[in-house]
């Protein structure tokens, strides 16, 4: 309100301020209806918390005891466990997606399990890597004069490269 009483522009305001001039329309609008004190700080409308700050802080240390203190099988926190420990702490129960805001929060990541067969024969992949792979995996030898692609336009337009190649794309050049 300052800054338009002392005669800037409604769009230097918005660019001063970095919003836009619609955001800056609005509160020139409501300051002239209910007055410069309409322009205050706000408290957020919406549903009071469930788990205070006191509470959401204390979270990390709980985590931090792992998994397997609060009966999971292996040490890997999911949204829907962190959840079950909330309720369970705290009384408080979350949808799973919360609890991710609510882990994003206080710095925090939900860990997502590897799903692998049950089939999986981790010594036959072990001896695959070791022993197939390298074959499969043979260094190119790079001596050999014709190691570029037909296809890459740079070397198919010089003059200097292969006789057939240049009678191919003579006439593209």
């Amino acid at each position: 309100m300052a800054l338009y009483e002392q005669g800037w522009k409604q769009c230097d305001i918005a660019a001063a301020l970095g919003v836009t001039s619609g955001a800056v329309s609005q509160w020139l609008k409501l300051a002239r209806e209910a007055g410069q004190t309409a322009l205050a700080a706000q408290p957020r409308s919406g549903a009071p918390r469930r788990l205070s700050k006191q509470d959401l802080w204390l979270l990390p240390d709980l985590l931090s005891h792992g998994a397997e203190a609060y009966g999971f099988s292996g040490e890997l926190w999911t949204c829907r466990r962190v959840g079950w420990v909330i309720e369970q702490e705290f009384g408080v129960t979350y949808e799973r997606t919360h609890v991710s805001r609510l882990l994003k929060q206080i710095g925090w990541t939900p860990q997502k399990p590897v799903v692998r067969a049950n089939q999986r024969d981790e010594t036959a992949i072990g001896a695959w890597r070791s022993d197939v792979w390298p074959e499969v995996k043979k260094e190119r030898d790079w001596s050999s004069a014709n190691w570029f692609s037909s296809m890459n336009p740079a070397t198919t337009c010089c003059h200097l490269w292969r006789e057939p190649m240049r009678r191919q794309v003579a006439h593209r050049c």
